[in-house]
């Protein structure tokens, strides 16, 4: 029998999903489109991971989860750990590349980058508040010119003379964009244009006062992009790494600190009360959440509390202790 570890990165675009051994090996992984509802995606994932463990003899022994919905998902499947992506994405890419000085992640609505010695998280930071440079940019403006995303990097690498796109705001860079279709730029200029300012944007807003020491690996959806790996060793100067599996680095981070915490037991509910990962309890889990303002003291926290019949199962958002959170449903 292999005992065996579930993670699970629920982002607002895309959730990931990896099932990991007692070796730290993935043996099933999944990748699929959030779609606005992150549990109904995480149940998918879960079933993809199920279709691809079957009839061996695996048990899931622990369960970690992370990314934008991971305390709610993190309620469906029973998790041991639930850390945040800074925290996933680095222990899983110092797991695969433990001379890693620098993480480079581009998912589909942030960013964030990561400075790293001797194998800690040193430094980081984030962008959320604009989506120029992330996926879902690159998405919208493949959708503009015709060209499906999966082949932009490809087609970005034939051009001659990149067209100068400013990216530092989605609506100028569309604005740009269309100027450049007008006057007649081929359409693989314009696209490794829009490729170099993925890069110069991240570099000039993510990466700002970085100190970016190579080996460098870039990660998240985006990596997957030859156009944009491209441009950042042009503009950096040195190799950019890219890992097979670096856009589920997050699902598979978390997937090992679960199994650094090892086994559950004892669990009261959920998907782990036998001991092993039940697939079609998490499944048919259904649940309801609400949101209750604390009125015992000045904060006010918003804290969202999760029901599984009239029964609490989870709660987070007060920042002290006096909130009290039990409510019938």
């Amino acid at each position: 029998m292999t005992k065996a570890y579930l993670g699970i990165d629920i982002g607002s675009i895309s959730t990931k999903g990896v099932i990991i051994d007692e070796n730290r090996t993935i043996i099933a992984r999944s990748y699929l489109w959030t779609e606005g509802n992150p549990t109904e995606a995480s149940k998918n994932v879960v079933r993809e991971l199920e279709s691809q463990v079957e009839g061996q003899d695996v048990q899931i022994v622990g369960a970690g989860t992370t990314g934008s919905a991971r305390r709610l998902v993190g309620a469906m499947l029973g998790a041991s750990v639930i850390k945040n992506e800074i925290t996933a994405h680095a222990v899983g890419t110092t797991h695969l590349h433990p001379d890693v000085r620098t993480i480079l992640e581009i998912g589909g609505q942030d960013s964030k980058i990561i400075c790293v010695s001797d194998g800690i998280a040193v430094d980081y930071a984030m962008n959320t508040l604009c989506a120029a440079g992330t996926g879902s940019f690159l998405s919208s403006q493949a959708h503009r010119l015709g060209v499906e995303v999966e082949e932009f990097g490809e087609v970005a690498l034939t051009s001659k003379k990149p067209a100068n796109i400013a990216a530092r705001c989605t609506v100028f860079a569309e604005s740009d964009l269309v100027h450049k279709i007008q006057v007649g730029y081929a359409r693989e200029d314009i696209i490794a244009g829009l490729c170099n300012a993925v890069a110069s944007n991240y570099l000039n807003n993510v990466g700002k006062g970085k100190k970016i020491a190579a080996p460098v690996v870039f990660q998240g959806g985006v990596s997957k992009n030859a156009g944009v790996v491209h441009a950042f060793e042009e503009q950096l100067g040195m190799d950019v790494a890219v890992d097979p599996d670096g856009h589920l680095m997050g699902a598979y981070g978390v997937a090992l600190l679960a199994a650094e915490a090892g086994p559950i037991v004892q669990a009261e509910s959920g998907p782990f009360v036998s001991g092993t990962f039940d697939f079609e309890a998490m499944l048919d889990f259904d649940f309801k959440t609400r949101e209750i303002e604390c009125q015992k003291c000045a904060n006010h926290c918003e804290v969202i509390c999760v029901y599984r019949d009239k029964d609490i199962i989870d709660s987070w958002g007060n920042r002290c202790d006096r909130g009290a959170v039990k409510t019938t449903a």
